[in-house]
């Protein structure tokens, strides 16, 4: 008997971290029907898969997260779809809540990045914070714990997600850490950094928790250029921070892949004061043979060694991460560092999807088979 799959994830606009675990269970998997709230991929991000868009995507709505927010979970309930026999969604958002019509029977199954920080961790991620949203927060929070009560099982991507998933959704979560191309950010950079001299790094989604703000006075304060990589609406505001700075402070807006391996190989040091679910970028630093300065929170606690790949700050204040900058630069570079990010691999991320599959569902025999 054939069995039908489905794995679901939130909207695809570019390749982020949660995009590239999206795609990685599908590689995981096997063959599978892919959806997406929408699909808006820019082309030079094309990763030649077919993604099937919601009926979100041909309203006004489509590309507007804020505004598409409260109708996300009745989307996800009121999508004709095929009678499939698995489901697993990709969630950071309300994509675990997925129920097809056509599918109720369906053994549904959910890998978490995190339930939705701006609705649960406000104190970390203050987008949709302001007072008026709060009421309206309330609601779709309850309404995110409760319409994810049919998922037979749960994966989170880190510790720190499963305390959240059984905090907020009473849920228990295993943990399997999101695939990370160690051997590609191992491996020799085939085109230059593109920068001169010494310098620090940070990269990541412009966006205001990434605490980038806090990485350029580090930088400062330390004394050596940074280079930040990557793109996002606060590019006005970090630029503007730059100017006030003595440091030089370069911005690579869209570094390629290729180009982001250069970049992590010849920094000094990655700097990563984000309070993160995981944080995929700090594995790749270390994998280039990079030391990682984080902060004592989230997933940088499983991803750095502490005094071994990396240095842990108490907090993003920039003199504690100054601090521990400067640690950081006195550690030995390279194969100590390459080692740990092993444990973060591609293919032990696809290892432990198999297992999860062949745990909770009969069907596994099939889509396993890859």
């Amino acid at each position: 008997m054939t069995h039908r799959t489905a794995i679901v994830h939130e909207w695809v606009e570019s390749i982020g971290g949660s995009e590239q675990v999206f795609f990685a269970i599908a590689d995981a998997v096997g063959p599978a029907d892919l959806w997406s709230l929408w699909d808006e991929r820019p082309a030079s991000d094309e990763p030649g898969l077919d993604i099937r868009r919601t009926w979100l995507a041909r309203t006004p709505l489509r590309g507007r997260k804020a505004a598409a927010l409260p109708v996300m979970p009745l989307v996800w309930r009121t999508q004709r779809s095929p009678a499939y026999d698995l489901v697993i969604s990709s969630s950071h958002c309300f994509a675990h809540t997925v129920r097809f019509p056509a599918a109720r029977d369906a053994t549904y199954l959910s890998y978490v990045h995190t339930p939705a920080r701006y609705l649960w961790e406000s104190g970390i991620d203050a987008r949709h914070g302001s007072a008026w949203a709060r009421p309206a927060r309330a609601l779709l929070s309850r309404a995110d714990a409760r319409l994810g009560a049919h998922v037979t099982s749960v994966a989170a991507n880190s510790a720190e997600t499963a305390r959240r998933v059984e905090r907020y959704w009473g849920q228990q979560a295993s943990v399997i850490h999101p695939p990370v191309d160690v051997d590609y950010f191992s491996s020799t950079p085939d085109v230059p950094a593109g920068i001169d001299g010494d310098y620090l790094l940070t990269a990541s989604r412009w966006v205001a928790y990434k605490g980038l703000d806090q990485a350029i006075y580090a930088a400062d304060i330390v004394g050596l250029p940074l280079v930040v990589a990557g793109h996002g609406p606060e590019e006005a505001k970090l630029r503007s921070i730059a100017a006030t700075v003595r440091v030089p402070v370069h911005f690579i807006v869209r570094p390629s892949r290729a180009q982001l391996r250069a970049l992590y190989a010849s920094a000094l040091a990655f700097l990563f004061p984000a309070h993160e679910d995981f944080g995929m970028m700090a594995v790749e630093a270390q994998a280039a043979g990079t030391p990682v300065i984080g902060i004592r929170a989230g997933g940088s606690l499983e991803t750095v060694a502490d005094g071994v790949t990396g240095h842990l700050a108490e907090t993003a204040d920039p003199r504690e991460l100054a601090v521990a900058t400067e640690k950081a630069l006195a550690l030995p570079r390279g194969l100590a560092m390459a080692s740990h990010a092993l444990q973060f691999s591609s293919q032990r991320f696809t290892a432990r999807v198999q297992e999860w599959l062949g745990q909770h569902a009969e069907l596994s025999r099939e889509v396993t088979a890859v």
